[in-house]
């Protein structure tokens, strides 16, 4: 292994990710009791500008009125993008009158780590400022062009910089901005010989591995088609993928079944494990298991099952 290694910035369950629309207060009381990982409230593209100073007024009341961190619940709010004349006050009202419930902010459309800098200065400022003793994290939407071209920049300086947790791959935006045609949001394009955001998410997978940050599924537009999001979140998770956003209730279940290691594959890792320690008591490197030789790699690969599992368990306590 190399020298250099990025540790994790923040440990985090995060299969699936539901999205609450701020302007839609009637469905905040119904994601807290959805026992889904992470909630992101949002104030970008699911409010309608005309909506969008009284939806930040409703995310501000829903984080102090309702307890997320009683219903095991991971909370973060989707700001406005820094293009627009509402990000600036979503960061200071949110940090200054509910940044002590707040868990990460989510910032969209990131296409250089200068974007992220400005919100990491601001939170650093309104931390300081209203004498938070929690730390805001910070996650950003990979969903254009310039974004993933700069992905690997983005990962590290988020990375070193210690309030980056985790990149999200929307590919809604992220196919208006390469002018791809697609058939539905996070669907396949039958023309395409294959998956055509394989090289996408792949690309921003190994950035967050190779610093410390999770890899986080965007969403699957056709919440009538439980087999297609399955098939997305499989292949997301192929790749690296954690977990997986979730625009319906529906979805959840869907995601945590298929980021939620089968009790077999833990069991089969954790004989890995096992396998491996008798054969380092015997002075060797290597073990044959059910006719298959494992090695280090393979001790790798199962303590990530393990510890993966482990999480899980922890947090359903």
């Amino acid at each position: 292994m190399s020298h250099t290694l990025y540790e994790a910035n923040a440990q985090r369950v995060q299969r699936c990710e539901l999205a609450v629309p701020g302007s839609s207060p009637e469905m905040f009381e119904k994601a807290l009791k959805s026992g889904v990982d992470f909630v992101f409230l949002d104030l970008e593209d699911a409010v309608a500008p005309d909506d969008k100073l009284q939806a930040r007024k409703n995310v501000i009341q829903a984080i102090n009125d309702l307890d997320w961190k009683g219903n095991g619940i991971t909370l973060s709010v989707r700001i406005n993008g820094l293009d627009t004349q509402y990000m600036v006050r979503d960061v200071v009202d949110l940090v200054e009158q509910a940044g002590a419930k707040i868990d990460t902010l989510l910032i969209p459309k990131v296409g250089v780590y200068g974007d992220v800098y400005m919100v990491d200065a601001m939170l650093t400022q309104l931390e300081m400022q209203e004498g938070l003793k929690n730390k805001i994290g910070i996650e950003c939407l990979i969903e254009t062009a310039l974004g993933m071209a700069n992905v690997e920049d983005i990962a590290k300086q988020g990375a070193i910089g210690g309030r980056v947790e985790a990149l999200h791959f929307g590919v809604a935006d992220y196919a208006a901005s390469n002018r791809a045609r697609t058939v539905n949001i996070g669907g396949l394009n039958p023309d395409y010989p294959g998956d055509q955001w394989h090289a996408a998410i792949s690309r921003m997978t190994v950035a967050c591995r190779a610093y410390g940050l999770r890899p986080i599924d965007g969403p699957f537009g056709d919440i009538k088609d439980p087999e297609g999001y399955k098939a997305g979140a499989r292949r997301a998770a192929a790749l690296g993928c954690e977990g997986k956003w979730a625009i319906h209730p529906s979805q959840i279940a869907l995601a945590n079944e298929v980021f939620t290691p089968p009790a077999a594959e833990v069991e089969k890792a954790k004989r890995i494990l096992v396998a491996l320690q008798e054969a380092a008591a015997q002075g060797k490197g290597a073990a044959a298991l059910d006719g298959r030789l494992i090695d280090a790699a393979s001790e790798r690969m199962a303590n990530n099952i393990v510890r993966a599992a482990e999480a899980i368990a922890a947090k359903s306590k």
